[in-house]
């Protein structure tokens, strides 16, 4: 698992190669000047020493110590410029294929079934796309940063060390497998730790975003309390994920560091003994070089403590990038390229023995026909859960059916493009969706209309007048103007009758509205529908009584037929729905 997401990464890392190079050439020169530097710094040490000149006189080479401190002074100007560059390169880097990734996992919602959402909270969905696409980010800038200029320091200190005196840099060579196999233990461990860290997270995410959705419901229903009480154990349960994780990873900086010690000290040992044995020799091990050798058995052993660090937080980006690269490689809707596209629609529509259901132990529609001829009225009605929404599913091909067909104009919807056949139809629905934009962006993001004919479409819609008393009319931004459900659902109105579809789809597209406008509204979609195929799905039997067509739906399947009059004439199941709803005016009617 780990090495795959590890392989998808590097993937998405190749574009970059030039930055990556930089960034290895930044390191470098940083690292360059941070070794370089503890060794000018113990000349000038040695350097301090007075000798006496031929008149007896102490004196010291200052001009020498002065190159020294020019030397030192570039080295360090070098480490600066070196992870300046390191810096700005890998935040690039880093941010960018953050970006890339981010782009590409909110493209795909855009072509994944709508089983795939309808099956998961929107909260974990957008979980993965903004924390978890964070988290990544920061181990992955982390890790460029720490990783390449820690492995060039390991290893420059240690060309270093081997070069100045081997017997002391054997000493850290042999000690330094205690570091690295501390480091291995725990960072094997953590990976199912920061996995489940993330699930936890996700988790609360997405109820946290379900409730402050639904606010107004849950204070209706007075569920503070016990939603305080959900979130409170999700909250636990992240808090002990967290925990776990953080704790077990952060005993790789104390268990280094104690090795880091203990190289210090034999570093000290070691040199300080060597510095006396060779006192008077031809190659003395001066005190110069003993403080040249102690800086670096810190340069040495830090890098360890970073890259630990490192893997600690790059097992949480790899589990963070293993959930964006599942939501990325989700399987799409079977592609409808090379298909023809659906033109010149009438709007004659045909289901033949179509069936379908959600899961195979519940069957919901079986053997289904109905026939909706062109600029018909087709109304859709049955109690909660018989299949009406569905229904519209199938039609708008949001899902297939599995057995039968749907034809329009005598095509089989599956023979052409998903895009041209929802181009053929125009949505009301129950709930209502704008996007914080302006009354115009709204009402015109599905079709190219001039001026006139968005105002002419909101007069027609019943929403011309309210938009005149916002603040800045068609230019109000919404989100900053407290509409009602009903006024949104006008808007929405409005937004499709500028499409001017040759079908039309409303699923309880008039439930938000007054029954005064509702007669209004209708009225203005009997003339911009006129010979235009429409289907209305209706709780509120009322609405639907003008339909040339009811279809009647009854556990899946469609039980009843006909226009108002004759389904009452039949008092079937058509008959005992309207009579609960109107019970009065049957009374007055018999």
């Amino acid at each position: 698992m780990k090495r795959s997401t590890l392989a998808k990464i590097l993937k998405r890392l190749k574009p970059y190669t030039p930055w990556l190079l930089l960034t290895v050439v930044a390191a470098i020169l940083s690292v360059a000047g941070q070794i370089l530097a503890p060794y000018f710094i113990g000349k000038a040490i040695d350097g301090l020493v007075y000798t006496v000149d031929g008149a007896g006189k102490r004196v010291m080479d200052l001009h020498a110590l002065s190159r020294e401190f020019i030397v030192i002074a570039v080295c360090i100007a070098a480490t600066v410029i070196g992870q300046f560059v390191l810096s700005l390169s890998n935040n690039r880097v880093a941010y960018h294929v953050l970006a890339s990734v981010r782009r590409d996992a909110f493209a795909k919602i855009g072509t994944l079934p709508l089983r795939y959402i309808d099956d998961r909270a929107y909260g974990d969905v957008s979980s993965v796309i903004l924390a978890d696409a964070e988290q990544f980010a920061d181990g992955l800038l982390l890790g460029f940063t720490q990783l390449f200029t820690g492995l060039a320091m390991i290893l420059g200190v240690l060309a270093v060390m081997f070069v100045m005196r081997w017997e002391v840099a054997l000493v850290v060579l042999l000690v330094t497998p205690l570091s690295l196999l501390a480091a291995r233990f725990i960072a094997s461990r953590t990976y199912k730790m920061f996995k489940a860290q993330a699930d936890a997270r996700a988790e609360q995410t997405a109820f946290a975003d379900e409730m402050i959705a639904g606010l107004k419901v849950v204070k209706a229903y007075t569920r503070e309390d016990e939603n305080g009480e959900i979130f409170g154990e999700l909250n636990e349960k992240l808090r002990k994920k967290s925990l776990s994780a953080i704790f077990f990873s952060s005993t790789t900086n104390p268990v280094t560091r104690f090795v880091n010690s203990v190289v210090y000290a034999l570093v000290a040992l070691v040199g300080a003994m060597l510095a006396i044995a060779t006192v008077g020799s031809a190659a003395p091990f001066t005190a110069g070089n003993l403080t040249a050798f102690l800086s670096y058995s810190n340069q040495y052993t830090k890098p360890f403590n970073e890259i630990s660090e490192v893997i600690a937080e790059f097992q949480n980006a790899l589990a963070c990038a293993a959930r964006l690269f599942a939501l990325i490689e989700e399987p799409e809707e079977p592609s409808d390229e090379g298909l023809p596209s659906l033109e010149n629609v009438k709007g004659n529509v045909k289901a033949e023995g179509i069936s379908f259901s959600y899961s195979p132990e519940h069957p919901l529609i079986e053997n289904m026909d109905f026939t909706a001829e062109t600029g018909k009225r087709i109304a859709i009605v049955g109690p909660t859960g018989c299949g009406k929404t569905t229904l519209i599913n199938l039609l708008m091909r949001f899902y297939d059916v599995k057995g039968g067909a749907i034809y329009v104009d005598g095509t089989d919807i599956r023979t052409v493009t998903r895009r041209s056949l929802r181009e053929n139809f125009g949505m009301v629905l129950q709930e209502t969706w704008l996007q914080t934009a302006t009354v115009r962006e709204n009402l015109c993001m599905g079709s190219d209309c001039t001026e006139q004919e968005m105002i002419n479409a909101a007069i027609a819609a019943h929403a011309h007048g309210f938009i005149l008393r916002l603040p800045k009319g068609y230019d109000t931004v919404l989100g900053e103007d407290g509409l009602s459900e009903g006024q949104k659902q006008l808007l929405c109105i409005a937004r499709v009758m500028l499409c001017r579809p040759p079908m039309l789809i409303l699923d309880e597209a008039t439930s938000n509205i007054d029954t005064r406008t509702e007669k209004s509204v209708q009225d203005a979609f009997a003339k911009l529908m006129e010979g235009r195929t429409s289907f209305v799905v209706a709780h509120r039997l009322s609405t639907v009584k003008n339909a040339d067509l009811i279809l009647v739906m009854k556990a899946g399947e469609i039980v009843e037929r006909g226009t108002h009059a004759e389904l009452m004439q039949r008092r079937g199941f058509y008959y005992e729905l309207y009579s609960a709803q109107f019970a009065g005016d049957l009374r007055g009617t018999e």
